[in-house]
């Protein structure tokens, strides 16, 4: 009777230990389940708490909790949805969008005429550009292709990854003759550049701290006339007087030695070794990387 006695005693503490983690595992499950009792949007710079009202052919429809009203963003924007049931559904439209770190990226960059296309998407710039035959016999395709080109690397300097084109004017090769003259293949092209994600104000704030004197390591440039663009190594003081949010644009005040002309620059991208500016002057396109 005492060995039965002291079997049960050695067994107890194993049945003890078991009833614990089964009350542990309800009690996490439990949780699991109370925490969950929103949907959560991940759009490209946020995540939003909300309640799925409807999901549309361009759009995600959603309340705020304790709301009634109907908020809208655009499935562009939308990475995924992770309902509060746990499924997950992700949205081929935003994650479509590559990355654009640097000028040389400009390959990165894509055309559309659809404007629903970059509906939520973040407008960074108006771009054009303008290519033309060396001779009359000089390939329309090959002129038209140099056009594009140079649209996506402009785009690219300022930091997009997509352009919507608001005018498309492309002119074939013309031969002259007694009363009329010759005339080489052209294209113009005009549009708007637009980003799905924009550089976060307040990181790259954080990123240079207190810092205000830098240093251009390169430039890149493309004129109008230009017929690709130019790249130089070089070594210019950068001094910040101030940074601003335009609507999500970070604007960068500062003197670039040689540049007196100007004085306002956009941030195009940073990481933690460099950033670059853009801006236009007299039809030219610029962008600089700073090293920090």
């Amino acid at each position: 009777m005492q060995q039965t006695s002291q079997s049960g005693l050695k067994n107890k503490p194993s049945n003890y230990g078991a009833k614990i983690l089964f009350i542990i595992a309800l009690f996490l499950a439990f949780n699991s389940v109370s925490y969950a009792q929103t949907d959560t949007v991940i759009s490209n710079n946020q995540k939003i708490s909300c309640s799925i009202k409807e999901i549309t052919p361009d759009a995600v429809k959603y309340t705020f909790p304790g709301e009634d009203v109907i908020n809208t963003v655009y499935k562009n924007t939308v990475q995924k949805i992770i309902f509060k049931s746990g499924r997950v559904q992700t949205f081929a439209e935003a994650t479509s969008y590559k990355s654009v770190q640097n000028v040389m990226d400009y390959t990165n960059v894509t055309t559309t005429m659809v404007e629903s296309e970059v509906r939520g998407l973040f407008k960074i710039n108006d771009v054009s550009s303008k290519s033309k035959g060396t001779t009359v016999y000089s390939s329309q395709e090959r002129v038209k292709d140099r056009a594009y080109r140079k649209l996506k690397i402009q785009a690219a300097m300022f930091g997009a990854n997509i352009v919507l084109l608001t005018n498309q004017r492309t002119e074939g090769n013309k031969y002259g003759g007694y009363f009329s003259s010759s005339s080489t293949a052209e294209t113009n092209l005009t549009g708007i550049a637009y980003s799905n994600q924009l550089p976060d104000y307040e990181k790259f704030k954080a990123l240079i701290g207190s810092n205000t004197n830098f240093t251009a390591i390169k430039r890149f440039e493309l004129g109008a006339s230009d017929s690709d663009v130019s790249q130089d190594d070089i070594n210019k003081s950068f001094v910040i007087s101030k940074i601003t949010n335009d609507n999500g644009i970070t604007i960068i005040e500062g003197n670039l030695k040689g540049e007196s002309n100007v004085n306002m620059f956009q941030l195009a991208n940073f990481n933690n070794d460099s950033f670059a500016i853009a801006y236009k002057y007299k039809g030219a396109a610029y962008n600089y990387i700073i090293k920090m």
